[in-house]
């Protein structure tokens, strides 16, 4: 329960503590940037990571941020989309390399007690597979959770490497590139920087629908063949 407050307290104040990480750590945020993407694409355990929020805060901070004492922290545009491209990249790698080694072994990890590999995220994920085929890659990398698994979930499958790594280079360009700007290009406007708690919970929320969405259309569309079954 810690480390989940921890990590929403992170989420929801990514600005002040991505700017005294930058202050902090100087050249070093790149990695520790490198580091959140790759663990959270890259290992079938870690899907909580702010993958999203972070590619937009980043962004933000590529355009360069100024504190209420004049202190500026700044990134390279260009080291950020590059360095994390190749972090979503190949963390989708790794991850689609565990699922073809390990496959569904994974459900039976424990940690501290407690199962990070769930019955219902591969299923979910295998659903989204069901509808879009290969296109999930490129899809799933907007869907917390859902991002995690795809890679993991296509390497227990049949998908063969050579389709897999093309959709994976489309969809890593894609996300990072698209978040990063968005950042860069928006997260200063004075009325993002004023609010910007509340655009980080929007862009969690607004990655999170696509997965609501299957939920309840799963649900609903359920219900009229529960009724024929009752009568």
């Amino acid at each position: 329960m810690e480390l989940l407050r921890s990590l929403l307290d992170f989420l929801l104040h990514l600005d002040s503590h991505l700017f005294t990480m930058i202050m902090d750590y100087g050249i070093w945020i790149y990695a520790i940037l490198f580091l959140i993407i790759f663990v959270e694409t890259g290992l079938v355990v870690m899907p909580l990571l702010p993958g999203d929020s972070l590619l937009f805060a980043a962004g933000t901070f590529c355009a360069g941020v100024v504190n209420e004492g004049g202190q500026k922290a700044q990134l390279s545009l260009w080291v950020v989309l590059g360095l994390l491209t190749i972090a979503a990249i190949s963390g989708d790698t790794l991850n689609y390399f565990l699922g073809k080694n390990i496959g569904l072994k994974a459900l039976y990890w424990k940690i501290k007690g407690f199962h990070p590999v769930k019955q219902e995220y591969i299923a979910k994920t295998q659903d989204f597979f069901s509808k879009y085929g290969s296109r999930t890659i490129i899809i799933a990398r907007f869907v917390p959770i859902v991002r995690t698994f795809a890679p993991f979930v296509a390497g227990i499958g049949s998908m063969n490497y050579s389709r897999f790594i093309r959709y994976n280079v489309i969809g890593g360009v894609v996300w990072v590139f698209g978040l990063t700007l968005l950042g860069y290009f928006f997260g200063n406007l004075p009325f993002v920087r004023k609010n910007f708690e509340t655009v980080i919970f929007g862009i969690i929320l607004i990655s999170l629908l696509p997965m609501v969405y299957e939920v309840a259309r799963a649900k609903f569309s359920r219900r009229p063949e529960d009724g024929k079954q009752a009568s």
